[in-house]
């Protein structure tokens, strides 16, 4: 089998060239290649809001995934970014029991989707890494991390942090519930942010 290289999330930014779609880029742990995937809105979204740690109303489908799995004793032990044909990539999901080990196909979006909430690590063959993967030196490296983690979250755009910083703490709060009833995880992210700034 090839061998397989860690990743890590780095960013998540709207896609500009592709409406509707946003870039997941993916870093090595331990070097300085970047793995940039265009993925969908939904899976976007449900990358974002485990990431910021926002608990929406009603478990989308990922979280079904993970309450299912743990009903039935299975772990999520690694997600592998397997392969790439024509432009596509083609993911893994490697989870297991007391009994069996089982490898599930999947998107990568939604394979990653599932590895953050069970904490699993992201792996990528290095063939697809040496094929699709960009190099960047070591400081381009930490200002991409830099720019990319700002991203997250927020669809591409910086935070409207002045807007919010009219609004008093009671009225912060009304937004913060609304916006997560409205399930738009994006703006709940910068509301609770800009709470945090206060407390």
């Amino acid at each position: 089998m090839d061998k397989l290289v860690e990743l890590e999330i780095l960013g998540l930014s709207s896609n500009h060239s592709q409406s509707g779609s946003f870039t997941l880029v993916l870093g090595e742990v331990e070097g300085v290649r970047r793995l940039p995937i265009v993925i969908g809105m939904f899976e976007a979204q449900a990358i974002a809001i485990e990431i910021e740690k926002i608990i929406p109303n009603r478990p989308m489908t990922h979280d079904l995934f993970k309450s299912f799995s743990d009903s039935f004793k299975f772990e999520v032990e690694k997600i592998v970014i397997s392969e790439m044909k024509e432009g596509v990539f083609y993911a893994q999901i490697h989870s297991k029991n007391e009994e069996a080990l089982v490898e599930i196909d999947s998107r990568p979006s939604d394979a990653i989707a599932i590895a953050v909430r069970f904490g699993a690590p992201i792996f990528c063959s290095e063939n697809v890494l040496s094929e699709s993967g960009i190099e960047f030196t070591e400081e381009e490296k930490q200002e991409n991390t830099k720019k990319a983690s700002k991203s997250v979250g927020s669809k591409g755009a910086p935070p409207k942090e002045n807007s919010l910083k009219d609004f008093s703490l009671d009225k912060l709060n009304t937004l913060l519930d609304k916006a997560i009833s409205d399930e738009d995880y994006e703006k709940a992210a910068r509301i609770r942010d800009e709470i945090n700034k206060r407390n």
